[in-house]
C-alpha cells in the first residue's frame, strides 16, 4: 500500500472515530438539590466498592458498600431436596410439600444474602441549598457545590479499593460522621417479604465496635460464624477551608488505607482514576439522533464501568450500591440466573469490554466444584448444572424451584463462555475455560435426558409462578431453546478447537468422541427432533400451553434473541418471529417489569423492527428509572404501561437497554456481521466506533441523511470477515478489491491479518 493511500486510511478513521462522540457534560447527571432517597442517590463505583450520595434531613449521607459484604450461610432446609421428590410430588399433585420445601426457607430466613457496609455523613445544614449535583461520567467525579461556596467532591479509585471525599471553601471545620447498620437493636426485626426487603436485625450479629481517632475512624462488624468486615475512614486538613479525606471496606482482614498524599489539592492516584476512565470510554461510543436514548445508554454503560472488573465476584441485582434503608436488598440482592446476572453482561461483548465481561466466566468457573456437587445431590447425575439463585460461592438459596434449580440453568450460562470466547477468539480460553465447562455441561445434559430422551418435567421462567401448574410434561421453549441454543454454540466450539488448535495440546481424540457421543444424544435424541412449539399464536410456552397473558420473563422467545436460533433471514422463521410478537403486542405489556422492554427492544431489533425496538427503550427511559437511571423494576408513572408500579431497584434492566441500542447498530450472530440492521427510518444522522462482533472484529460507522457511508474494521485476530455490505456500490481502501469475494447475498468476504484494517465506502473510486 502507497504512503498515500496510508496516510488516508489514518484520516478516514479518524473522521468516523470524530462522528461517535464520546460521553460529554449533556451525558451527565445534574441536578439542582440532592436526592432524599437512597435509589435515587450519585452512584460511584468501581467493581469492588461502590457509594451512593444523597441527602437524609440536614446531611450528605454516603451509602458505602463491598460487593463481597455477603453473609454466605447455607440456606436451612433446602439439603433435603432433590430432583426425583419433586418429580414425584409434582406427579401426585402434592406441591404444597415442594413449596414448603423448597420455596419457604427463601421467604422464612433472613440469611443467606448480600449485606450493607456503613454510611457516612456530613451535617451540611449551614451551607445553603445545592446550587449544582453533578455526576461527571467521563471522569466518574461527584461535584456537589452549595449557595455559600462550598464544594464537596467524591470519586472511587478505578483501580484502587479506596474511595475519596474531599472539601473546599468550608466556613468551619467538618468531620465525617460515620453511621453503622442496625444489626444489633434488642429485637427480632422486620419479618417483611423478599422484595421488601427483612429488618437488619434478624441476621443476629452481635454490636460492632466504633475506634476513633482524631482523623480516623474504625468499624470493626462480626457477621456469620467468626466472619467479619471493617469500615476505615481517613481525612486530613490541608488549610482551614480544606479537608480531603478516603475510605475503605474489607472483609476478614484489619482495613488499611493508603498514605494520603495531596498534590495542587488532588490526592495521589487521581491521575490513575481518570487514565483509567479515559481508556474505558475509548474502547467504544455511539453517536443517536435521541438525545435521551443516548443520555440513557451512556449512563447504563457508566454503571456497567462501574459494577464490572475481571477479578471481582459478577453484577448480582444491586451489585455494589445495596439498599441504605435498613433492610435487606431487594431479593437478598443474590445472584438470579433465570435472567438477571445473564441480561446484565449483554452489553459488555458489543461494546468491547471483554477484560470486564471476563468476571463472570471466571466466577462461573470458580464455584464449578460446588456446582457440580449440588448437581450430583440434587439431580442424583454426574456433570455441571448450576442453581438459578445462588449465593456469592454459587450455593443453591432455593425459592420458586422450578427456576431456582431449573434443570437447564447451566446451558444459557454457558452461552456467555462461548461470547466470551467468541467475541475475543481467544484459544488459550477456549482451551482452558470455554471447552472444559461446555463439555462438564454437556455431561450433565446427556445424563439428566437420557432415560426418557426428555427432561423428567420442564418449565418456563415464573409462568404460572410456584404453583404445580409452571411443571410441564413436555419441553418449554425456554428449556428445549437453550439445549438447541447449547447444542449448536458446542458443535462450533467442538469444530474449530480441533480444526485449529492441535489436539495433543489439549484434549485427546477419546475425550472428542465422548464429547461427540454427548451432543449427538443432544443434537438428535433430544433436540432436533422437537421443534420449536408454535401455532398461530407463534412460538407458545410449551405444547398446549399458549402465551395466554401478559407475562414479564421472555422466555418463550429465547430462540430469537438471545439465542438467534431463529432469525428473519430465513421465510418460515421470519413467519414465526413475525406472528410471535403481534400475540406478545396482543398480550400486553400490564405484567411487564423494567427489563421486559428493554429485553424487547433486543428482541425487536433482531426482528428488524427498528420502531418498535426504539419505542421500547423509550419506555423504558422514561417510566421505569429513577432520576439517577437506576432500573426500579414498576412504572414510575403511576402504571401507564405496568401494573406493576412497586420500585425495587435491580440493574439486569439498564444493561438490557445498552444492548438493545447495540443490537439496532449492528449484529453478527448469523456468521456475518450487519450494519445498522434496526434503524429507524427517522435517524438519519448515527454512528458509532469500534463496537466489537463475534469473530473479533472492531467496527466502525456512520450514516448520514440516511446513507451510510462507510465502515471502517480492524481484525483484532487473524480470521475471515464476513460483511453484508450496507450499499450497493462501494470501493475499499486497506487492501486490493480483487481479495474480497462478493456473493449473490451482497456478503463480502475477506481474510485479514491481525490488526489489519479496511475500509468499505459508498460509491465509485
Amino acid at each position: 500500500m502507497s504512503a498515500m493511500k496510508r496516510i488516508l486510511l489514518v484520516v478516514l478513521v479518524c473522521i468516523i472515530q470524530e462522528l461517535a462522540a464520546q460521553p460529554g457534560p449533556v451525558h451527565n447527571l445534574v441536578f439542582d438539590s440532592m436526592a432524599t432517597r437512597w435509589d435515587e442517590g450519585i452512584p460511584l463505583g468501581n467493581g469492588w466498592l461502590g457509594a451512593l450520595i444523597w441527602k437524609k434531613e440536614n446531611n450528605i449521607r454516603l451509602s458505602l458498600d463491598r460487593v463481597d459484604l455477603w453473609d454466605d450461610r447455607p440456606m436451612p432446609e433446602i439439603d433435603k431436596l432433590t430432583f426425583s421428590w419433586v418429580v414425584e410430588k409434582v406427579k401426585l399433585n402434592q406441591y404444597d410439600s415442594v413449596q414448603k420445601r423448597g420455596d419457604a426457607p427463601y421467604e422464612k430466613y433472613a440469611a443467606p444474602t448480600k449485606i450493607p457496609g456503613a454510611a457516612m455523613e456530613f451535617d451540611c445544614s449551614k451551607f445553603g441549598k445545592v446550587i449544582l449535583n453533578e455526576l461527571d461520567i467521563k471522569t466518574a467525579l461527584s461535584t456537589i457545590k452549595f449557595e455559600n461556596g462550598v464544594s464537596f467532591f467524591n470519586y472511587v479509585h478505578a483501580s484502587k479499593k479506596v474511595g475519596y471525599f474531599g472539601f473546599e471553601n468550608l466556613p468551619a471545620a467538618i468531620i465525617p460522621v460515620l453511621m453503622v447498620p442496625a444489626y444489633s437493636t434488642g429485637h427480632t426485626g422486620k419479618t417483611g417479604n423478599s422484595v421488601e426487603g427483612q429488618g437488619l436485625e434478624r441476621l443476629g450479629y452481635k454490636k460492632g465496635t466504633i475506634t476513633k481517632t482524631a482523623t480516623s475512624i474504625r468499624y470493626h462488624q462480626p457477621t456469620w460464624n467468626g466472619n467479619y468486615y471493617e469500615v476505615l475512614v481517613k481525612w486530613k486538613k490541608f488549610s482551614a477551608k480544606h479537608i480531603i479525606g478516603q475510605w475503605t471496606i474489607s472483609v476478614n482482614k484489619p482495613a488499611v488505607l493508603p498514605e494520603l498524599v495531596v498534590s495542587v489539592k488532588e490526592p495521589t492516584g487521581w491521575l490513575e482514576h481518570i487514565a483509567w476512565w479515559k481508556d474505558y470510554w475509548s474502547r467504544s461510543s455511539v453517536a443517536l439522533p435521541d438525545s435521551q436514548l443516548e443520555k440513557q445508554y451512556y449512563l447504563e454503560m457508566y454503571k456497567f464501568g462501574s459494577v464490572a472488573r475481571s477479578n471481582t465476584p459478577p453484577i448480582s441485582l444491586q451489585a455494589i450500591w445495596t439498599a441504605d434503608n435498613g433492610n435487606l436488598p431487594p431479593w437478598k440482592g443474590d445472584y438470579h440466573h433465570d435472567l438477571n446476572t445473564q441480561l446484565s453482561y449483554w452489553p459488555g461483548y458489543t461494546g468491547n469490554h471483554i477484560d470486564l465481561t471476563a468476571s463472570y466466566t471466571n466466577w462461573l468457573w470458580k464455584i464449578k466444584e460446588v456446582n457440580k456437587k449440588w448437581t450430583k445431590k440434587y439431580f442424583g447425575v454426574e456433570g455441571l448444572n448450576v442453581p438459578g439463585v445462588t449465593t456469592i460461592s454459587g450455593k443453591e438459596m432455593g425459592g420458586w424451584i422450578q427456576y431456582s434449580m431449573s434443570p437447564t440453568t447451566a446451558a444459557w450460562l454457558a452461552q456467555h463462555f462461548y461470547w466470551q470466547w467468541k467475541y475475543s477468539m481467544d484459544k488459550k480460553f477456549l482451551r482452558e475455560r470455554a471447552y472444559p465447562y461446555f463439555n462438564e455441561v454437556a455431561s450433565y445434559l446427556y445424563n439428566i435426558t437420557r432415560p426418557a430422551s426428555q427432561l423428567p418435567l420442564s418449565s418456563s421462567p415464573e409462568y404460572h409462578d410456584n404453583s404445580v401448574n409452571a411443571w410441564f410434561q413436555k419441553f418449554t421453549n425456554y428449556d428445549l431453546s437453550l439445549l438447541m441454543g447449547f447444542y449448536e454454540m458446542g458443535t462450533q466450539m467442538a469444530d474449530y478447537y480441533y480444526g485449529k488448535i492441535n489436539p495433543s495440546n489439549g484434549y485427546t481424540r477419546h475425550e472428542l468422541n465422548a464429547w461427540n457421543a454427548q451432543m449427538r444424544w443432544i443434537g438428535g435424541e433430544v433436540e432436533l427432533h422437537r421443534p420449536l412449539d408454535s401455532n398461530q399464536t407463534g412460538l407458545t410456552i410449551a405444547p398446549g400451553q399458549n402465551l395466554d397473558e401478559s407475562h414479564r420473563h421472555h422466555a418463550h422467545l429465547m430462540a430469537i434473541y438471545p439465542l438467534g436460533i431463529l432469525t428473519p433471514a430465513d421465510t418460515a422463521q421470519k413467519k414465526i418471529i413475525d406472528t410471535s410478537l403481534r400475540w406478545l403486542e396482543k398480550m400486553g405489556t400490564r405484567n411487564w417489569c423494567g427489563y421486559s422492554f428493554s429485553w424487547a427492544a433486543c428482541i425487536y431489533a433482531r426482528a428488524k423492527e427498528a420502531d418498535n425496538a426504539a419505542g421500547m427503550l423509550k419506555i423504558f427511559a422514561s417510566n421505569f428509572c429513577s432520576p439517577n437511571s437506576f432500573h426500579l423494576n414498576g412504572d414510575q408513572k403511576g402504571g401507564q404501561y405496568s401494573s406493576f408500579t412497586y420500585r425495587p431497584f435491580t440493574l439486569e434492566g439498564n444493561f438490557a437497554f445498552a444492548q438493545g441500542v447495540h443490537e439496532m447498530l449492528i449484529q453478527s450472530y448469523q456468521g456475518y456481521i450487519e450494519i445498522f440492521p434496526a434503524i429507524p427510518q427517522a435517524w438519519q444522522h448515527v454512528s458509532f466506533h469500534h463496537l466489537k462482533t463475534e469473530g473479533a472484529f472492531l467496527v466502525s460507522a456512520q450514516k448520514e441523511n440516511g446513507v451510510t457511508g462507510e465502515v471502517a474494521i480492524t481484525a483484532e485476530k487473524a480470521g475471515e470477515l464476513r460483511l453484508k455490505l450496507p450499499f450497493k456500490t462501494w470501493f475499499v481502501n486497506g487492501i486490493e478489491r480483487k481479495q474480497i469475494h462478493n456473493d449473490e447475498n451482497n456478503i463480502a468476504a475477506v481474510t485479514l491479518k491481525k490488526g489489519q484494517t479496511i475500509i468499505f465506502k459508498n460509491g465509485y473510486e
